[in-house]
């Protein structure tokens, strides 16, 4: 029985972890494209000498994701040091 306890411990420790660092990395992702954007503008961007060939919605979706990602890297990252702290 304390197993399972456990082991279902465990699964709700996950859960939560998995919002702990979703959750803030959606919401600065959120506040990053647009700010981002707001002094940006996407068809003027250039990578690598060239200029994207990409439509207006792509290059936002791809800011979103690129700055989701970056929030998760950092809040998993915290949340891995808080853990080692324990």
């Amino acid at each position: 029985m304390e197993q399972n306890s456990e082991v279902q411990h465990e699964k709700i420790s996950v859960r939560s972890m998995l919002m702990v660092v979703l959750w803030p990395a959606f919401l600065m992702a959120c506040v990053g494209t647009g700010v981002f954007f707001s002094l940006v503008d996407p068809m003027e961007l250039i990578v690598l000498d060239e200029k994207l060939q990409v439509h207006m919605l792509g290059a936002y979706t791809i800011g979103f994701l690129m700055f989701w990602a970056l929030g998760v890297i950092s809040s998993w990252l915290t949340a891995l040091l808080l853990q080692k702290i324990r």
